[in-house]
C-alpha cells in the first residue's frame, strides 16, 4: 500500500498558508509558525510528525525561486486547459492523514470529512485499534462539525443537519470517540428550530418539506413541555443540550407561527391541546374560529364555541369572545346575554355609549375582534378581509344558521337545565395567562400607511395580552350586574342576513363617539419597549381640569420638534457613540409616529427593518381608530455592549422613559409615570448599513 497515492485538493500556496506572491522570506516564517502551532485536538505523534514534513517540503518548493518559477507556470497552464478546476497534490498513502489535517486546516472541512470518511471505508480502512484509524476518526469528526458550522452560517440548515448526522453515523459504527459524538448530537439539536423555519417558511406546494418541518416542531414543543415551558428543557436550558429558555422560544415561536396555514395550526394546537397545554387550548379555538370565518364554514365556528365553552381559562372572560361565535351563528340573544354577564366595565359603557341599538354594537364588536384578533396569524388568510355582511349572505351560513334554530326549536319542548345562565370567570387583576410573550415585529411589505385611515371611529375595549402574531383581551377584575337588553327573537335564514347587514350598514354610517371613559385605550409602552406601570387619570373631570397637564415633546438639536430623517449607520465597526445615536433616533422617530406627525416608513426605514417599522405602523393604527395619540419622552441613558459579530450586535441600554395618551382635545387617558427601563437592543447588518432588527425589553 505504500506505493499508492492520494490526490490531495490543495496547492502548496494553500498547504503551508502564504499568499501566491509571498516572498522566500515570508515563507520561511510561515513555515515556522505553522511548526509552532500543531493542532492539539489529539491527533497521534506519527500524523503530526507527517505533516510537519509535508510543510517543511512545501516552504522547500516556494522558497527555491527556481522550482517556484516551474510550478507557477503548471499552475497557469492547469488554470488554462482545465479553468475552474483546483490544483491538486499527489501524496503517498502514508501521508494522507497529515495530508488531510493540512486540508481542514486550510478551511476546507467539506471536503476533508468527505475523504476522511471514504478513507475509513473497505477496503482501504485502517486497521482496528491502529493510529490511522483514531487520527481519522478524529479528524472526521472535527471536519463534520466545522462544515456543519459554515452551512448552518449560510442558512443552508439541512445541509448542516445532514452533514451533522452523518458523522454521529460515523462514529457510532466507528465506536469511537463519544465525546465528539456527544458534540456532535448537541450540534444537530441547538440546529433544530432553524431546520423547522427552513422547512416551514417554504413554498405551500413542498409538501414533504412541510410534514416534516410540522412533525419536528410538534416533538419540540412536547420535549420542552407545551407551549408554556414546564420542561427541564424550558426552566434550565443550560443542563438541556440545545434547549431554548421560554423569552428565546417565544421569539422563535412567534416567527414560525406566521409560515403556517390555518389547517396547520388547528391540526398543530389540537394535538397540543391533548398533551395539557392550555395555551394551546386556546390558540386552537381562535384557530378555528380563524378557518370557519375565512372558509365560510359555520361548523367550524360553532366548533370553536363549543370548545371555548369547555375551557376554563384562570384569569380570562371568555363571555365576549362566546358572544361574537353566538353572533357568527346568529343567535343574537345568547350573544347579548353572553355580553351582558362580561366583568368588564369598559366593555358595558362602551356597548352602553354606541350610537347605535344593541345588535349594532354587537356587529362593530364583532368585526374589530376578527380584525385583530382572530385572522392575522395565518399563512393563507387575509386579515382584512372582515366582512360580516359576505358572512351572514353566504348559503352555507344561512342553511346552518337555520340547521341549529331547527335542531332548537325542537329541544324548546324538553325541559332543559338553565343553561342561559353565564356566572362570570373567576378574573387576574393582572390580565396574564400562564404564557405571555412579546408584541411580534412581523414583517409588513405593505406600502399602506395607517396615518391614511380615516379618524373619527372608537374602536371597542380591547387589552392586554399578545400571543405572536395574535392578541386576545384581558378584562380587568370587576363584577359587573347583568345589564338589561331588550328581548330579541332568534334570527335565522335570510331574517339573520337583512337585519345584521341593515345595522352593519347604518354602524359603518353612524360611527361611534370617541370617549375616553370606555377605556379602549390602554397605556402606550411604546410598543413593548417601556414596562412600567401606566396610571389611568381618576375621573374625567380630572383630565378636563388640567389640559395643560400633557406632555410636550423636547426640542431636538436641529431646533425643531419633529427630528429629521436619519441616514444608515455605514460604519463596519460603529463606535459606541454611533450606537447610541442609532438607538435615540429609533425611540424619536418612533415617538414622532405615534404622536401622528409623520409616517412610520419615511421616519424609521433608514434606522429599522420592516418587521418593526410595521409594529409602530400597528400601534398607531391602534391608537388613531380609538382617535387617540401618544406623547412621549424616550432617551437613551448610557448603551452597554453584550456581543458583535460583522453581521450582528447587541446592546444593553437604559433608557429614561415616559408618556401620555391623550384625545385630540387634550384629555388625558392614561399615563406612564418617568421611570428608568433597561432594553435589551440587537441590530442586523443590510446592504447599506445597521438597521435595529429586535429589542427585548427587562
Amino acid at each position: 500500500m505504500v506505493n499508492l497515492l492520494v490526490d490531495l485538493p490543495i496547492d502548496h500556496f494553500r498547504l503551508l498558508g502564504v499568499s501566491p506572491t509571498a516572498e522566500a522570506e515570508m515563507v520561511l516564517r510561515t513555515l515556522q509558525l505553522r511548526l509552532d502551532r500543531a493542532p492539539d485536538q489529539g491527533f497521534t505523534h506519527d500524523a503530526l510528525s507527517q505533516r510537519a514534513e509535508l510543510l517543511r517540503l512545501s516552504a522547500d518548493l516556494l522558497s527555491d525561486p527556481l522550482r517556484r518559477r516551474e510550478y507557477e507556470a503548471t499552475l497557469l497552464e492547469l488554470g488554462r486547459d482545465r479553468p475552474g478546476e483546483t490544483a491538486g497534490l499527489e501524496l503517498a498513502f502514508n501521508r494522507e492523514v497529515a495530508g488531510l489535517i493540512l486540508l481542514w486546516e486550510a478551511h476546507a472541512p467539506h471536503e476533508t470529512f468527505q475523504m476522511a470518511r471514504q478513507a475509513l471505508q473497505p477496503p482501504q480502512a485502517p486497521a482496528l485499534g491502529s493510529g490511522r484509524e483514531s487520527d481519522l476518526s478524529l479528524l472526521a469528526a472535527l471536519a463534520c462539525r466545522d462544515a456543519a458550522g459554515q452551512d448552518r452560517d449560510q442558512r443552508r440548515y439541512e445541509s448542516a443537519a445532514t452533514l451533522l448526522q452523518e458523522g454521529i453515523q460515523l462514529l457510532q459504527r466507528m465506536g469511537k470517540l463519544p465525546d465528539q459524538r456527544q458534540l456532535l448530537e448537541s450540534e444537530l439539536l441547538q440546529l433544530r428550530p432553524y431546520r423547522i423555519l427552513d422547512l416551514l417558511s417554504r413554498d405551500l406546494a413542498e409538501q414533504s418539506a412541510r410534514r416534516e418541518g410540522l412533525a419536528m416542531l410538534e416533538t419540540f414543543i412536547l420535549e420542552r413541555g407545551g407551549l408554556e415551558g414546564t420542561a427541564a428543557a424550558a426552566q434550565e436550558p443550560a443542563a438541556v443540550p440545545g434547549a431554548m429558555d421560554q423569552g428565546a422560544f417565544e421569539l422563535f415561536f412567534q416567527q414560525i407561527r406566521r409560515f403556517l396555514t390555518v389547517q396547520e395550526q388547528v391540526d398543530l394546537f389540537g394535538q397540543l391541546q391533548q398533551a395539557g397545554s392550555i395555551d394551546a387550548s386556546f390558540l386552537g379555538v381562535m384557530a378555528l374560529a380563524a378557518a370557519g370565518f375565512s372558509q365560510r364554514k359555520p361548523e367550524r365556528v360553532q366548533d370553536a364555541r363549543t370548545k371555548l365553552e369547555g375551557l376554563v381559562l384562570e384569569g380570562f372572560d371568555t363571555q365576549p369572545l362566546l358572544g361574537c361565535l353566538d353572533l357568527l351563528l346568529g343567535d343574537v340573544d345568547r350573544a347579548e346575554r353572553r355580553f351582558s354577564t362580561s366583568a368588564d366595565p369598559a366593555l358595558k359603557a362602551w356597548m352602553d355609549d354606541h350610537p347605535g341599538d344593541g345588535l349594532a354594537s354587537l356587529c362593530e364588536y364583532c368585526r374589530t375582534w376578527l380584525g385583530r384578533d382572530v385572522l392575522p396569524g395565518y399563512r393563507d388568510v387575509d386579515a382584512d378581509a372582515v366582512d360580516l355582511e359576505t358572512w351572514f349572505a353566504d348559503r352555507d351560513v344561512q342553511a346552518y344558521v337555520e340547521s341549529l334554530e331547527r335542531k332548537q326549536a325542537r329541544q324548546a319542548s324538553v325541559p332543559q337545565p338553565q343553561a342561559d345562565a353565564f356566572p362570570p370567570f373567576g378574573l387576574d387583576p393582572d390580565g396574564t395567562l400562564p404564557m405571555t410573550m412579546p408584541a411580534p415585529a412581523v414583517v409588513d411589505d405593505s406600502s399602506a400607511s395607517p396615518e391614511d385611515e380615516d379618524e373619527g371611529v372608537a374602536a371597542p375595549p380591547f387589552a392586554g395580552l399578545r400571543m405572536p402574531q395574535l392578541r386576545w383581551p384581558a378584562w380587568p377584575s370587576l363584577s359587573v350586574p347583568e345589564i338589561p337588553r331588550p328581548s330579541r327573537s332568534l334570527l335565522i335564514g335570510s331574517g339573520v342576513f337583512a337585519a345584521l347587514v341593515a345595522v352593519v350598514a347604518a354602524g359603518s354610517l353612524i360611527g361611534l363617539r370617541r370617549d375616553a371613559d370606555s377605556g379602549a385605550a390602554g397605556s402606550g409602552s411604546a410598543s413593548g419597549e417601556a414596562t412600567a406601570p401606566a396610571k389611568a387619570p381618576s375621573s374625567p373631570q380630572d383630565n378636563a381640569a388640567s389640559p395643560t397637564a400633557t406632555l410636550k415633546p423636547e426640542p431636538k438639536a436641529s431646533g425643531s420638534a419633529v427630528p429629521a430623517v436619519v441616514a444608515p449607520l455605514t460604519a463596519e465597526q460603529p463606535t459606541a457613540a454611533q450606537l447610541q445615536r442609532l438607538l435615540q433616533s429609533w425611540l424619536d422617530g418612533k415617538a414622532v409616529v405615534l404622536q401622528g406627525d409623520g409616517t412610520a416608513q419615511s421616519r424609521l426605514q433608514s434606522i429599522a427593518r420592516p418587521g418593526l417599522i410595521s409594529q409602530v405602523r400597528q400601534e398607531r393604527a391602534a391608537d388613531q381608530a380609538v382617535g387617540l395619540k401618544k406623547t412621549i419622552e424616550a432617551s437613551i441613558t448610557s448603551v452597554q455592549l453584550v456581543s458583535e459579530t460583522p453581521q450582528r450586535i447587541e446592546l444593553l441600554a437604559e433608557v429614561d422613559y415616559r408618556d401620555q395618551t391623550a384625545t385630540p382635545a387634550g384629555r388625558v387617558v392614561a399615563t406612564t409615570e418617568p421611570s428608568m427601563i433597561r432594553v435589551t437592543y440587537i441590530l442586523g447588518r443590510d446592504a447599506d448599513g445597521w438597521r435595529l432588527q429586535a429589542y427585548i425589553p427587562g
